[in-house]
């Protein structure tokens, strides 16, 4: 969730990715909510629960994210709004901000064939997120998604499952 909402950690500069981005991506399809599954722990969205990311494609080919969540801790929901631009040459790679002029990478490393499912990753092995159109995944896919992460590098030992 808050996928990428401070992921920026970079100022104006070309994201690159720590994962090869997928190569056809239908952007249209691909708008809509997503529930979080799986992330690396982050500063923002340490005591986060029920996390949610949702896309809406602008007319200009850049797209809105509204990415929301329940903090436990304090009880109440939180939302960051930002906007993804597309990165030349790279179908599923985009450059996000949610505060100016901070921007990172967000890259889409898989996607289901149905997308009903997604994993993203940014610049650095810092940020991982499994997607799914629904709060819950089969244990298998889980399980599958994390081996993979392995193999590109992420320490999987920190994943958290997020509570929805």
């Amino acid at each position: 969730m808050f996928i990428a909402a401070y992921v920026l950690t970079g100022c104006m500069h070309q994201p690159e990715p720590v994962v090869t981005p997928i190569q056809q991506l239908n952007t249209e399809r691909y708008m809509g909510t997503w529930y979080e599954i799986v992330r690396m722990p982050t500063s923002f969205q340490r005591d986060m629960s029920h996390a949610t990311a949702s896309y809406r494609l602008n007319a200009d080919g850049t797209f809105e994210v509204v990415n929301r969540g329940f903090n436990t801790r304090k009880g109440e929901w939180k939302t960051a709004v930002g906007k993804a631009k597309p990165i030349d040459g790279m179908p599923a790679g985009f450059s996000v901000s949610f505060q100016w002029p901070f921007s990172g990478g967000y890259y889409i490393a898989e996607l289901g064939s149905n997308y009903e499912y997604a994993v993203i990753v940014s610049d650095s092995h810092d940020y991982f997120w499994l997607l799914a159109r629904e709060p819950r995944l089969p244990r298998w896919l889980i399980d599958r998604t994390l081996a993979r992460a392995h193999e590109w590098g992420f320490d999987i030992e920190q994943m958290i499952e997020t509570k929805h």
